[in-house]
């Protein structure tokens, strides 16, 4: 395919992005933006597929007194309502979506079925993964590794509210190094807050590379899928 490097991606959105400035919720002016980003790489022929955190909302560690599993379920049903929000920008632009979720919801969403996933994603449609795993005590990182690993991903593009990976917290610390190519076993040995551990050694055994960069980032997602270096990229170097 010309003018890409990648046919097939997975794009692992955070919660806290499509909040925007406001912190909460979801900012209407965020998802126009994701929106046109990925009208853009559909335009190159790209084969598409989401998953979306749900910590603009709600995540499983906040509950200092709830039961785990009580907590990360919650936080699984954010993402529904994140991924909802995100079809519904996709198709009022004409982009056909399909939601489909790890927990059983069939009201609003299909079940997760590898097949048919894939099915969606070679009859051009986005396909909007949620509920990470569908299991606790698994963070939507190592749900975005997995189905990644699982739709055979050329690539996992992970867009945050940060323009990559930094030696510390740049949030904390003001000399904080970016990085911009790093292994799997030396973000893990690290113990560098890219994804949770999890799901960088899923990606790792299946050889599935990660680019990390800020969602805000000019054409970020465009820029990435063909090829061009930003931000960090995760990989057997």
């Amino acid at each position: 395919m010309q003018g890409v490097a990648y046919k097939r991606v997975v794009i692992k959105l955070s919660g806290e992005a499509l909040a925007g400035e406001k912190g909460f919720g979801i900012d209407e002016s965020m998802i126009a933006y994701v929106v046109d980003q990925i009208q853009k790489v559909k335009q190159l022929g790209v084969e598409v597929a989401l998953i979306i955190g749900g910590g603009n909302f709600w995540r499983g560690r906040q509950a200092l007194t709830m039961d785990r599993s009580s907590a990360d379920h919650m936080g699984m049903l954010a993402t529904v309502m994140n991924s909802i929000a995100v079809q519904d920008a996709l198709e009022a632009a004409g982009i056909p979506t399909r939601v489909q979720t790890a927990l059983t919801i069939t009201r609003v969403a299909e079940p997760y079925i590898l097949r048919k996933a894939l099915r969606h994603l070679e009859k051009n449609r986005v396909v909007i993964f949620a509920c990470g795993t569908g299991n606790p005590f698994f963070s939507t990182d190592t749900g975005a590794a997995l189905r990644a690993t699982e739709i055979h991903a050329d690539v996992l593009l992970l867009a945050k509210n940060i323009d990559g990976v930094y030696d510390s917290d740049p949030r904390k610390n003001p000399d904080a190094k970016k990085i911009d190519e790093i292994s799997y076993i030396d973000v893990i040995k690290r113990g560098l807050q890219a994804m949770d551990t999890t799901a960088i050694s899923l990606c790792m055994e299946n050889r599935v590379p990660i680019i990390a960069f800020a969602l805000r980032e000019q054409d970020g997602l465009v820029r990435a899928v063909q090829g061009e270096r930003i931000g960090t990229i995760i990989h057997d170097c």
